[in-house]
């Protein structure tokens, strides 16, 4: 184990951390703080209400928090669960948004800014491999920010159940029997967890595509890898419209341009799923817990495990990988 630690592909992985931890760990923190700070907000904002309109205010300043004390000093527990849950889903949520902008350009600048700072130079005189460099950041991509996201979401999460916990009990009612026991959000905190294998292997493509230009383009790889896909679908399309022989549009635009750049969006996977069974996603606006039944089920995740086009993207942006490996090698400044 002590050998694993101090491997030299581990010290590439704590320099990914070290570099990017900004974007990695504090881009995630802020973002719950500021989640918990708009809470606290609206408990204020409630307990004003309150004061000024009597008991009979309806809590709707505060969210899923006020939902959850209303539900609680109503004895709808259904109702209750669902507001806890929804609370776990906020915080998944926003950390999946803040990581699919982070690995976007991440991705697009992770062996592009070493040949502009000529950086490049130092790290190709030590004994790391151009292999182990580019599979050092497709592994921090695919792996720890995920689990960084994952893990911030929770912590979070607890962060917002001890302050409904102290507003609980400044009602007079129990946290621990009310908040605390319910298991709708440990079960779905799980599945995020469980997502990341589906996610890292979903968004391959993406990854190969986005490190390919990161390592091939001279100077604006941001224009190469966006507007390559994005022009060649408009083409398409605009040759259909003309009557001429061209590729699907539907399968352009979903396989061609979204897959290579919007994989990267963790439970993007989601849609394949549910368009390989012929249905929609339905998720009512007031109910964010209802994601649970797509994104967090493990149906969905071994559905997607099985059918080609997962395996077909992956194998695509394996090759692309490679010739990221490659011109790493031979490319050393911009």
């Amino acid at each position: 184990m002590n050998a694993i630690v101090k491997s030299p592909f581990a010290w590439l992985l704590k320099r990914e951390y070290w570099e990017e931890r900004r974007g990695l760990l504090w881009s995630q923190v802020t973002v719950a703080g500021v989640l918990i700070i708009l809470s606290i907000f609206g408990i204020i904002a409630a307990e004003v209400a309150r004061v000024h309109m009597g008991d009979s205010v309806h809590f709707v300043s505060g969210g899923n928090l006020s939902q959850a004390l209303q539900n609680a000093a109503s004895h709808n527990s259904e109702g209750l669960a669902q507001a806890v849950g929804g609370m776990m889903w906020t915080f998944g949520l926003f950390a999946g948004v803040v990581l699919s902008f982070k690995l976007f350009f991440y991705l697009l600048g992770a062996l592009y800014e070493d040949r502009k700072d000529r950086s490049i130079l130092f790290w190709k005189s030590l004994p790391v491999s151009d292999t182990a460099t580019v599979l050092s950041k497709v592994v921090t991509a695919i792996l720890v920010m995920p689990v960084i996201a994952v893990v911030v979401a929770l912590a979070g999460f607890i962060g917002e159940m001890i302050i409904a916990s102290i507003w609980f009990a400044a009602h007079g009612l129990n946290p621990f029997t009310l908040l605390w026991a319910h298991a709708t959000p440990w079960t779905s905190w799980l599945h995020m967890l469980a997502t990341i294998p589906i996610n890292a292997v979903w968004a391959l493509p993406a990854i190969g595509w986005l490190l390919f230009w990161s390592a091939a383009a001279r100077s604006k790889p941001f224009l190469w890898a966006v507007m390559i896909p994005v022009v060649a679908g408009v083409l398409n399309s605009w040759i259909a419209l003309l009557g001429i022989p061209h590729i699907n549009i539907e399968f352009f635009w979903s396989n061609l341009v979204a897959r290579p750049l919007l994989s990267v969006i963790p439970g993007s996977w989601v849609t394949d799923y549910v368009a390989q069974k012929g249905g929609t996603i339905n998720i009512q606006p007031g109910n964010i817990s209802g994601i649970d039944s797509h994104l967090g089920s493990y149906g969905a995740m071994y559905h997607t495990f099985l059918t080609p086009n997962i395996w077909i993207g992956a194998a695509v942006g394996i090759v692309l990988i490679a010739a990221a490996i490659w011109f790493r090698r031979w490319r050393d400044e911009v």
